[in-house]
């Protein structure tokens, strides 16, 4: 019995480790670094060639960038910027915690920035080129350099059209409070669930002027057309 039993231990052991790689392999990488300067992930300095996972953050630097190819799109960070890495069905996004994040859609693969203010993404499928800065936690810098953006925010959608930039500021609504029972009466009312604080948007255009000629420079730079990565 005790031969048996250390026999079915090694076979269970055996089966474990043949079994390692495989569930590895199911985590597909999201894509690669294609540019990198004063960049980090998980504390390790990132190199042209690097591959990233989902759940991965990204971060560069003061004075640092980054540029990721994901398929047949793109993702850039500015300097002193961080980003979390997801994927949902068919879906790339990005979590943007601080900085100025961009990307480059082809419209066919789908990519997106989730800001507090909502999520922003490429317009009807169609190709597009924008960026977002969040100047602090309730404003953020949108910018559409080519193609309309969309910024959803829970289903109230906001267009942002190809050449425009606007700072948009959010308002949370109060959460709801419950009644308070009458001096001498019994609460036996229900307790009300809370309520989830909606967004209140506000959008200001910003006139860009040579400041947006410059910025629009450093976009053509950084985030060219996905045709080129392979030039």
């Amino acid at each position: 019995m005790r031969l048996i039993g250390r026999y079915c231990l090694v076979v269970v052991l055996v089966i474990g480790l043949l079994d390692l790689p495989a569930f590895a392999a199911n985590e597909k990488p999201l894509g690669l670094v294609t540019q990198a300067q004063e960049a980090h992930m998980d504390n390790a300095k990132l190199a042209v060639g690097t591959t990233v996972y989902p759940g991965d953050t990204v971060e560069t630097d003061t004075g640092g960038t980054l540029r990721l190819k994901m398929g047949t799109n793109q993702l850039y960070l500015l300097a002193s910027s961080a980003a979390t890495l997801a994927q949902g069905s068919a879906i790339v996004r990005a979590v943007v915690d601080h900085g100025t994040v961009g990307f480059s859609s082809n419209g066919t693969d789908k990519i997106e920035l989730e800001i507090p203010e909502g999520i922003l993404r490429a317009a009807d499928g169609m190709p597009a080129y924008g960026q977002v800065t969040i100047t602090n936690p309730l404003e953020v810098v949108i910018s559409a350099y080519r193609g309309t953006l969309v910024l959803d925010n829970e289903g109230e959608l906001h267009t942002i059209p190809a050449g425009k930039s606007y700072r948009v500021t959010m308002e949370l609504e109060p959460a709801a409070v419950a009644p308070a029972a009458l001096p001498g009466q019994a609460d036996n009312t229900a307790p009300v669930p809370p309520r989830r604080r909606r967004r209140r948007l506000a959008f200001y255009l910003i006139f860009t002027g040579a400041l947006g000629a410059i910025t629009y420079g450093v976009w053509q730079e950084l985030a060219e057309s996905p045709s080129k990565f392979d030039n």
